[in-house]
């Protein structure tokens, strides 16, 4: 699939249980105020909390989109540092959406692999980045929850042109701002593991 080679798709999610904001959507939403910097076209996008939407719109991302890499952010409500996810699993996705859905057989493809890599080395990533007031960890467990699902699809229909950022929930110290400055220097750091530099 041929790929717009200048655009990168931001995701973040929208409210979900007791978060009327979300993190996530909040800084891409600054993200986009701050760009990648170079000629790298920014195209955002929010995701509800609901499997089927967010298996349209993210192929709708690759579909209409078609960019060098799709971005994926989402909020860990338990976590106080930024979490680069390295794979997306296939199944074991019982937990129920904002609907009351689970995908069928809890499966993201029923046909597809049990676990899709990035093409990024998230490990190389962390180790090439600092950012003051916070820290940037490595996983490769994404939570099995529209996180993960996001991340396995992209993965799936991006040919492993997809990476995942969970961030931690805003407090009065770890502001949208900050968190998008800190996607900016990350996501940089992607794109030139890609090839592509950003300024």
């Amino acid at each position: 699939m041929a790929s717009n080679s200048n655009l990168v798709a931001v995701t973040g999610f929208g409210p979900y249980r007791n978060y009327i904001v979300n993190s996530s959507w909040e800084a891409v939403k600054e993200l986009s105020k701050l760009g990648l910097g170079g000629d790298v076209e920014l195209q955002i996008m929010e995701l509800p909390v609901k499997y089927s939407e967010v298996m349209r719109k993210v192929c709708k991302i690759w579909t209409d989109w078609r960019p060098l890499l799709s971005v994926h952010v989402g909020m860990a409500s338990s976590s106080k540092a930024i979490t680069l996810e390295q794979c997306g699993r296939n199944k074991g996705y019982m937990e129920k959406d904002l609907g009351g859905a689970h995908p069928h057989g809890g499966c993201c493809l029923l046909e597809g692999p049990e676990r899709i890599e990035s093409v990024i080395n998230m490990k190389t990533v962390c180790k090439n980045i600092s950012l003051p007031g916070i820290d940037v960890i490595f996983s490769r467990d994404a939570g099995r929850y529209l996180c993960e699902y996001a991340y396995y699809i992209s993965l799936h229909y991006g040919q492993g042109r997809a990476v995942f950022i969970h961030v931690p929930p805003l407090t009065k110290a770890l502001t949208a701002q900050g968190l998008a400055q800190a996607l900016q220097h990350i996501i940089q750091e992607m794109l030139t593991l890609c090839g592509k530099k950003s300024a």
